[in-house]
């Protein structure tokens, strides 16, 4: 892909993934244009301060739920990454209609702003809760990850081609369980839900290369999954604070024991490569099904989740991994 000649957006671009991922691509592939989608002129302020200041760098604020606004900003765009979200699940549950609003009609309008201005690629960032989703959040990111794929329907004869990513929980993410640990670490009293929980863990960084892999082999209508190891969130909690008591208050509405990131449903139509899992559509849809040449198809019974992983970090994995965030945490870098 020649990133060189290309345009690129992100929205929610001064969130944690979209920071990250300007700092990559700005730093590694040079495109043409980078444009930053946001909200918030204060984030998009305090990054231009933190030297995201490049002359091919762009700050264009507007919501994903304003069409007309996305579609003066895809205007002369080549690739579309949507990592706008509300995916606080609390504030999901208690602002339902907000959550729909941008979730769900958000990501409709990034569809139709890309079939209108002619964008050749959109990659959405979906999560493992939206399989087999109990929240609010995750049944909102599950009807976005339907858009993105079955919109392809709409793409036809266009060049425009929609895929998804599906990864887990990102360690030091905003939101992020790991800020909260070394927080309470200073109490003596790290809280959590249930002692049996599992979660899968992708770091920042992890999330950002897969994703600009993904862009540079989508065909439309796959939802790609990385490989990544799981970790138990009681050797969350003492590889944070080994000398804290862990007090367990009880599962939360809409949290679950496990995440998974394939269903059962879907291992029919997934696909195993070396290092990741593409759920191919399973609508008769023109293109996205040619994996099953690259890898291995997957049995019936097959479903990839954090309690049945067959990679697992170790106290000592997780400590290597939390050091770099809590030096930045102690510096005051979120």
């Amino acid at each position: 892909m020649d990133w060189h000649n290309t345009s690129v957006l992100v929205t929610g671009g001064t969130g944690s993934f979209g920071r990250k991922f300007v700092e990559v691509m700005m730093k590694e592939y040079q495109p043409a244009r980078m444009i930053v989608y946001s909200r918030d002129e204060l984030k998009q302020h305090e990054m231009r301060m933190a030297g995201f200041d490049h002359p091919n760098l762009r700050y264009f604020i507007g919501d994903v739920r304003d069409l007309s606004r996305l579609q003066r900003a895809f205007n002369g765009v080549d690739l579309v990454v949507h990592a706008a979200a509300l995916k606080q699940v609390p504030a999901c549950e208690y602002n339902p209609m907000e959550a729909v609003k941008t979730n769900i009609l958000g990501s409709s309008n990034v569809v139709n702003a890309a079939l209108d201005a002619g964008v050749k690629k959109v990659l959405a960032l979906s999560t493992d809760k939206a399989v087999n989703p109990v929240n609010l959040y995750g049944a909102t990111k599950l009807a976005a990850e339907k858009l993105m794929v079955q919109s392809n329907a709409y793409a036809g004869g266009m060049t425009t081609r929609f895929s998804c990513v599906r990864y887990g929980n990102v360690v030091g993410s905003r939101g992020s369980v790991v800020p909260l640990f070394i927080k309470q670490r200073e109490t003596g009293v790290v809280t959590l839900t249930d002692e049996r929980m599992t979660r899968f863990w992708i770091s920042l960084d992890q999330g950002v290369r897969f994703v600009i892999r993904c862009i540079e082999e989508m065909q439309g209508g796959e939802v790609f999954v990385p490989k990544i190891p799981s970790m138990t969130m009681v050797d969350l909690a003492k590889a944070i604070a080994p000398e804290a008591e862990i007090r367990m208050i009880g599962i939360r509405p809409g949290e679950k024991l496990h995440e998974v990131l394939i269903s059962e449903d879907e291992a029919r139509t997934t696909v195993e490569l070396e290092d990741m899992y593409v759920v191919q559509p399973a609508a008769a849809l023109w293109f996205g099904h040619q994996w099953a040449d690259n890898g291995k198809t997957m049995p019936d019974d097959f479903h990839y989740a954090s309690n049945n992983n067959s990679e697992w970090l170790s106290l000592e994995d997780i400590q290597r991994i939390i050091a770099p965030i809590e030096a930045g945490l102690e510096k005051g870098i979120e």
